[in-house]
């Protein structure tokens, strides 16, 4: 299993907007390069996990909004409606699948965002990027980071989105939060953690990009001192 997350507590990381942009990536993934979201594991470990996914994925790429409010930033999510067919009630970042016509995984973010919960592209500024991450329903998720101005609005589709709320970025990076489980893919198991706030279950993919945010975050804080 990989070993638990780097510990991490408001106040002890400095975080502002280029912070977070040089903690980033300029651009997607390669496509061989798809398992940095199992960080510090064995390349055997990584190797069962990729023959127990499916062989055939599906491009998608999803939003990952920072809001700045006063210094401070949170993470924007959604509640997916109870209504769906795949993954209802769940939370995550808006986002779906990269259409022919999308130039590339950002343009797909902000197109999905506008469809799910209404948010204008002009209120979003590009970061960068997360590492793809695989999914057992066989998608390959592209996370794309953007800030979005305080002052957004949003028109949420109600045959989609349930709701549309934020996170404190303080609050993922408190490893108090975090409560680790095992996960178990095909014959393979790891740690994977997952986050409740105000009554909320952040786990799976969504929990696994907020995870990897984190820990390229701190990782760079690290760095930097």
């Amino acid at each position: 299993m990989p070993p638990r997350p780097p510990e991490g507590r408001p106040g002890t990381v400095r975080i502002d907007r280029e912070m977070i942009k040089r903690a980033l990536r300029p651009d997607p993934s390669p496509p061989d390069e798809d398992m940095e979201w199992l960080p510090e594991t064995a390349p055997e470990l990584r190797a069962q996990v990729r023959r127990a996914l499916p062989v055939n994925r599906v491009a998608a790429a999803v939003l990952v909004p920072v809001v700045e409010r006063d210094g401070e930033f949170s993470l924007l999510l959604t509640q997916r409606a109870s209504t769906l067919r795949d993954h209802a009630g769940q939370i995550a970042f808006p986002g779906g699948r990269i259409e022919p016509d999308d130039r590339d995984p950002w343009s797909a973010a902000l197109r999905e965002a506008h469809e799910e919960i209404g948010l204008e592209a002009s209120r979003v500024e590009f970061a960068g990027y997360l590492p793809d991450h695989l999914i057992v329903t066989g998608f390959r998720v592209t996370p794309a980071v953007g800030f979005v101005t305080p002052d957004y609005r949003l028109r949420v589709a109600a045959d989609e989105v349930d709701e549309a709320f934020e996170v404190p970025l303080a609050f993922l990076f408190d490893a108090t939060n975090l409560r680790e489980r095992e996960r178990r893919i095909g014959e393979t198991s790891f740690a994977v953690y997952d986050i409740t706030y105000q009554g909320r279950r952040i786990w799976g993919a969504t929990a696994g990009m907020v995870m990897t945010m984190r820990r390229m975050m701190l990782a760079h804080a690290r760095d930097a001192t």
